[in-house]
């Protein structure tokens, strides 16, 4: 068969797998299932938040840190939205991506609602698909009475018991279509 038809397959099959364990990371999250998510993290992975309040190196660490916020989760729904996956053309077993994501949770004793983004690395390993990095970049992170203020607002980060500035878009590089369409003319 010919090489080009072969790759064009491979990438339509990595696509629908990567695609695969981005379901399985909120199914996993949800159902508080450690073995699902731990299947689907490389070795070395690393997961963080970009405001800090997460970071695992490792994927003992990362576990750590997944367990850690489900002590303090009583009930959880994550539902992802569209994906942008660029494949690596150096190396086919390598990949990113950009996954939009909504959530709820119920979190020491307040319901929340959050939008965000995972910024993600996914490696293939023996031929499997795994991330080998997730970066949660969040728009809002709230308590739900306070959404409908919260969104006219820069601190859209309140799950924490104090108001924060989100981590997009306003923190987007002076040359991102968000900065430039809100500069001064």
């Amino acid at each position: 068969m010919d090489q080009n038809i072969l790759q064009r397959i491979d990438r339509l099959e990595s696509r629908n797998a990567i695609l695969e364990i981005i379901s399985k990371y909120c199914k996993a999250c949800d159902d508080r299932d450690v073995p699902l998510l731990r299947s689907i993290f490389t070795e070395d992975a690393v997961v963080r938040s970009q405001d800090g309040m997460m970071e695992g190196v490792g994927i003992d660490r990362v576990m750590e840190v997944y367990r850690k916020r489900f002590e303090v989760l009583s009930i959880s729904v994550h539902w992802t939205h569209d994906t942008v996956i660029t494949f690596d053309d150096a190396d086919p077993d390598k990949a990113t991506g950009e996954v939009f994501c909504h959530a709820e949770a119920h979190r020491n004793g307040q319901t929340l609602v959050g939008s965000l983004r995972y910024i993600d690395e996914y490696r293939r390993e023996t031929g499997v698909w795994k991330f080998a990095r997730r970066t949660l970049k969040f728009l809002y992170y709230v308590p739900a009475h306070e959404y409908s203020e919260a969104l006219g607002s820069k601190d859209r980060m309140r799950a924490y018991g104090d108001r924060r500035p989100a981590d997009y878009p306003e923190s987007f590089d002076c040359y991102s279509s968000w900065a430039l369409h809100y500069a001064p003319s």
